[in-house]
């Protein structure tokens, strides 16, 4: 990093974040307080060398995107953030443009929620933060890139989701789901219209889905989240009947996803195998 953040003050970040505030099971024996470099490593979706090099100052040009993940691995507020940002010789993010920032208080309250799968959102429906049964659930997002953890171009065929014929009711449920998330993308153009990344979106999806155009053109009002069932087909423990909330975030513009099942219930009993096992390989979600 650059002189104006230090090396020592990026390690400073990291020994003053709680290990139980940023998800992980804290054990006896550990010598040094805070997180540890390979948990940071693990939130930010970097290798451990690379975070020891930011630390020594050898790594001196990271990227936005690097960036902004070690902002929210630390739980950065937007100053530090902000901050960060400069010592790399990037420009902060914008005000009037879609924020990646997930606030401390959301990422310890979804952490501490750790028996429930929770997801964060931006604005655009871009997968920002989330927990460890989140992974265990999905499979780790972090092995995919940023741009194409974006929802809806998984919900228009051109996210890495595996896609799944639908018919019935299950077609008119994904027909319903579709509608409300180009809802919520044309709010959101009309909130951050200078935002050049959700400009790109739109246009790709306009230009490569016929069924996204179909909702852009027709979508006249935006359709409330409501609570939804959602089937998770896992390689491990088979289907999942699950319930999926959207709750909004006030004055952040996230969204958190969660899912959960009733106690006692056998779905419940297959989300805690999951739970203790981590999960392997990548489920499918049914509409």
């Amino acid at each position: 990093m650059r002189d104006r953040v230090p090396a020592r003050v990026l390690r400073a970040w990291r020994d003053r974040l709680s290990s139980t505030d940023a998800g992980f099971t804290v054990t006896g024996g550990r010598r040094a307080p805070g997180l540890r470099r390979e948990e940071l490593a693990q939130l930010a979706g970097l290798s451990v060398d690379y975070v020891l090099r930011l630390e020594q100052g050898r790594a001196t040009s990271p990227s936005a995107q690097v960036v902004g993940a070690l902002a929210r691995a630390l739980q950065l507020t937007r100053a530090e953030r902000d901050q960060l940002y400069r010592s790399a010789g990037l420009l902060p993010p914008r005000d009037g443009t879609v924020s990646t920032h997930v606030p401390a208080g959301i990422q310890r309250l979804a952490a501490r929620l750790d028996d429930v799968p929770v997801g964060v959102f931006t604005a655009d429906w871009t997968l920002v933060w989330w927990n460890t049964t989140w992974s265990a659930l999905h499979g780790d997002p972090a092995v995919i890139p940023t741009a194409e953890r974006n929802l809806a171009r998984a919900l228009f065929g051109n996210g890495p989701r595996t896609r799944v014929d639908a018919s019935g009711p299950v077609r008119a449920r994904t027909g319903r789901l579709r509608s409300v998330h180009v809802a919520d993308l044309k709010d959101a153009v009309s909130r951050y219209p200078a935002d050049a990344r959700l400009d790109r979106l739109v246009r790709e999806l306009r230009g490569t889905s016929d069924a996204f155009a179909h909702h852009w053109a027709t979508q006249t009002s935006a359709t409330p989240h409501t609570t939804d069932r959602k089937t998770i087909r896992h390689p491990e423990v088979g289907d999942i009947l699950l319930d999926c909330d959207v709750l909004i975030v006030p004055g952040a513009d996230l969204r958190m996803v969660t899912y959960t099942a009733a106690t006692g219930s056998s779905d419940a009993g297959k989300l805690d195998l999951l739970r203790v096992t981590g999960g392997r390989g990548t489920a499918t979600v049914l509409p």
